[in-house]
């Protein structure tokens, strides 16, 4: 438990919940702001106790339709925070914003994660930490220090709790993805397989390969992303025609938009487990095979070592207790 005159804890609104199991976690009380917007839909900030010299975090997320406003409230966090006189404010953002703009892809294309990093560090941030960026060069936008952790522990503990090794192979969705699936199966000893894919357009895709054998297996897909669900649903058929007896998605971020759960609902998939970096009580909701695992004790974690100055990196590969 940490002493609550140095470390401020706030929240904005795009996810309340995995900002008080963090909470939990660190042993504090969220810390009292109000964050609203006018009529206009302008973000409106007040901080309601007194944050000088302290160490400050401020957890907001890059979640659905209100991408855009959770971004506004965050930088507008930090900068009231640092015209308060903070000592230290970091920006615990789960799912990094328009981290899939990372690159000039076409012709006058923005590269708008960059954007992203300028406007966070201007605004006062000293810190940034977050999970599982689509491109890991994102950190190299920013002249701060940011830390990106990983949900592998996590992944890695739900498969071995679930299932048993000799049964198990570890599938990437695309090439992008091959060092987090030969890393998850050289850690827990199994084999992987990968698929290549081509697109038509974005999020479109129009035909897969499989390399790899997964018959007779449990086929564990793993990705740091599922938006539409298609390359997901569409590498399932192909393991199941390729032999697997059972198949199962293990994602980070599921931001699980449009017709997602239908996909998911109709595809082969026995379950899409899915962390809470973005809030996923609607679609446990909507959809039976989606299940969550709570990402918030290791993000709790990191603040309270990042807080006494303790290495992080442990956090790397395992998951903390």
């Amino acid at each position: 438990m940490l002493n609550g005159t140095s470390i401020k804890i706030f929240s904005g609104t795009s996810h309340p919940e995995l900002a008080a199991s963090i909470a939990y976690r660190v042993g504090l009380p969220l810390s009292a702001a109000e964050v609203r917007r006018n009529g206009i839909g302008e973000s409106l900030v007040t901080i309601k106790e007194s944050v000088r010299e302290c160490d400050v975090y401020i957890i907001n997320t890059g979640a659905g339709e209100s991408v855009n406003a959770s971004l506004m409230e965050t930088i507008v966090l930090i900068h009231a925070c640092r015209m308060a006189s903070a000592k230290r404010i970091t920006a615990v953002i789960p799912l990094f914003p328009y981290a899939r703009q990372d690159k000039k892809d076409k012709s006058r294309a923005p590269i708008t994660a960059k954007l992203v990093a300028n406007m966070i560090q201007t605004s006062g941030c000293d810190h940034v930490i977050t999970m599982d960026l689509h491109a890991s060069q994102i950190q190299g936008f920013f002249d701060v220090p940011v830390d990106k952790l990983y949900a592998e522990p996590s992944a890695i503990r739900y498969i071995q709790t679930h299932f048993e090794n000799e049964d198990v192979v570890i599938v990437s969705p695309d090439a992008g993805g091959a060092k987090r699936a030969t890393s998850i199966a050289d850690r827990i000893g199994v084999e992987f397989a990968i698929f290549h894919k081509e697109r038509k357009k974005a999020n479109e895709v129009s035909r897969m390969v499989l390399v790899g054998s997964v018959r007779d297996k449990v086929a564990i897909l793993v990705d740091d992303m599922a938006d539409t669900c298609g390359t997901l649903a569409l590498a399932a058929s192909h393991l199941t025609e390729a032999g697997a007896k059972r198949v199962i998605a293990i994602v980070t971020h599921g931001i699980l938009s449009g017709s997602a759960l239908d996909t998911i609902e109709r595809s082969s998939l026995e379950k899409v487990v899915v962390t809470n970096t973005i809030p996923q009580a609607e679609n446990l909701a909507k959809c039976s095979k989606i299940e969550v695992l709570d990402i918030g004790p290791v993000l709790g974690e990191v603040i309270r070592r990042s807080h006494y100055g303790e290495s992080i990196s442990q956090l790397f590969h395992e998951v903390p207790y």
